[in-house]
């Protein structure tokens, strides 16, 4: 493993390879795993994100495939239709609320 350090001799970056301006580190040095587990919340957020956006993409997939004729909602597993019946209830709220502008109110 290579190392890259700031100005105040901290690890800032990590390769695999030889870099210019990298150091060679020992891959259990207690130094590079502290870097690496605190880079962890970041991992764990971006993989958060992605799997959110990707559940939309399989949702949009599936209402694709029903719309095409090709599966029909009643062949998905009961499960899977509870939530994408859910998630289309969702939408269709937030949509609703989304419709009134920052200055509009909901007078009740």
């Amino acid at each position: 493993m290579y190392v890259k350090r700031d100005q105040a001799g901290r690890i800032s970056a990590v390769s695999k390879q030889a870099l210019e301006g990298f150091e060679a580190i020992v891959a259990d040095s207690p130094e590079l795993v502290a870097f690496l587990m605190q880079l962890r919340p970041e991992v764990e957020q971006s993989l958060a994100e992605s799997d959110l956006q990707m559940a939309r993409v399989l949702e949009d997939v599936v209402g694709l495939l029903i719309d095409k004729s090709i599966i029909r909602f009643t062949d998905l597993p009961d499960a899977a239709q509870d939530k994408l019946l859910q998630r289309r209830e969702m939408r269709g709220s937030f949509q609703a609320v989304s419709l009134l502008g920052d200055d509009d109110e909901l007078n009740l």
